[in-house]
């Protein structure tokens, strides 16, 4: 059975020119930077290079990007370490309702260290209002982290927007860019950010490895201490062979993002208008337009999201119901809830997020799958 692939916002395959990049690196540069003889030299020059094409990238210099074990790790330094280093400035957070777990987890630490949190609501389509993140700030607001596109839903906010007020006031703003870098222009100065998050398995890059912009001057507490590396700012031998990976990742990226992106958009939409006219009672989930461009996130009536993912995994459709990033968590989304959608409604829901091996030949199957497994369902309940 031939099996299609629709969940590249959990994951992505590895581009076989990254691998070939990583095996080249594991193979020649296998020493460590930091030791002072010629095979540790060679490593960190490699490991220069990778800065500096990955700064270029995003519009940073070399020095403003900080090597992590993944978003997750970015994203924990980001607000646990922007804001421990400024808490004898204030200890006001404020964040969207809707953000990835390593934010909301990370929050959760700062509360119980004292820091005050505030949850900004979303528009039915899962928007941030800046008008609204105008209203939060505080004389003692610190930090305020607003992810650039949602990891369910896939809606894009006015993160340039939000950041040049934030500017003006003085206050750090960090951006999970998790979901768009390699898919969405990601320029740090055009977005106004100080921080800012970036995941390599979300765009064909190896697991284990990303990277925290942090501005030049902007306060931060590491997290992990020890040898010093990366500026001090995360300790640890650095994985070389998993930062060329993300370097050639975004390289690849650079080339193929907005005829990719293109493609994707018009994808998606063949195939939501296929499901709408294939399958009764569906709902889109996220912004009409500001969309990242393969996410398509619907709800079905009448029927649960557990049950058609059993079918579709049968009929060989991979797909989500929701965030992989909580394990096989059966908790309601977060993020559905925040944007107002009945529980009801939310407990059918599914999330396809389209990558480059998909092609129009496909859609043919996708929704006869989907369409036979809600009929499937629905009869079983009458």
């Amino acid at each position: 059975m031939q099996r299609i692939y629709l969940d590249h916002n959990a994951t992505t395959p590895v581009d076989p020119a990254v691998i070939d990049v990583m095996s080249e690196t594991a193979a020649h540069f296998w020493a460590n930077p930091s030791s002072g003889h010629q095979p540790g030299r060679q490593a960190r020059e490699a490991l220069r290079l990778a800065h500096e094409s990955i700064a270029a990238f995003v519009g940073a210099t070399p020095a403003e990007i900080v090597f992590t074990g993944g978003g997750t790790e970015a994203d924990n330094l980001a607000l646990l370490g922007a804001a421990r280093a400024r808490a004898h400035e204030g200890r006001h957070v404020v964040i969207s309702a809707v953000e990835h777990h390593a934010i909301l987890e990370s929050c959760a630490v700062l509360r119980r260290e004292g820091f005050d949190i505030t949850e900004l609501p979303v528009s039915p389509h899962g928007r941030v209002a800046p008008g609204d993140v105008q209203k939060a700030i505080r004389k003692e607001t610190v930090l305020v982290s607003i992810m650039h596109a949602n990891n369910e839903v896939g809606t894009i906010q006015p993160i340039g927007e939000i950041g040049a007020l934030l500017r003006e006031r003085g206050i750090l703003f960090h951006s999970d860019a998790a979901q768009s870098i390699g898919k969405l222009p990601v320029q740090v100065d055009a977005l106004h950010v100080d921080l800012l998050t970036c995941s390599s398995h979300k765009i064909y890059g190896p697991k284990g490895v990303g990277f925290l912009y942090i501005r030049t001057d902007t306060p931060i507490a590491p997290l992990l201490i020890g040898g010093g590396q990366e500026q001090g700012l995360r300790s640890g031998t650095e994985n070389l062979p998993g930062i060329a990976g993300l370097a050639e990742t975004l390289d690849i990226a650079a080339q193929r993002m907005a005829a990719e992106g293109d493609a994707l958009r018009r994808l998606r939409e063949t195939l939501w208008e296929g499901l709408v006219g294939a399958v009764s009672g569906v709902r889109l989930n996220g912004h009409p337009t500001e969309r990242l461009p393969g996410t398509l996130n619907f709800s079905v009536e009448g029927v649960r999201s557990s049950d058609l993912l059993a079918l579709l995994d049968e009929a060989g459709i991979c797909v989500s119901a929701s965030a992989a990033c909580t394990t096989e968590s059966s908790h309601p989304s977060h993020v559905l809830a925040a944007m107002g959608i009945p529980a009801e409604l939310a407990a059918g829901t599914l999330r396809l997020s389209l990558g480059r091996a998909n092609g129009e030949e496909e859609i043919p199957q996708i929704i006869d799958s989907i369409a036979t497994a809600v009929h499937q369902l629905r009869k079983n309940q009458t």
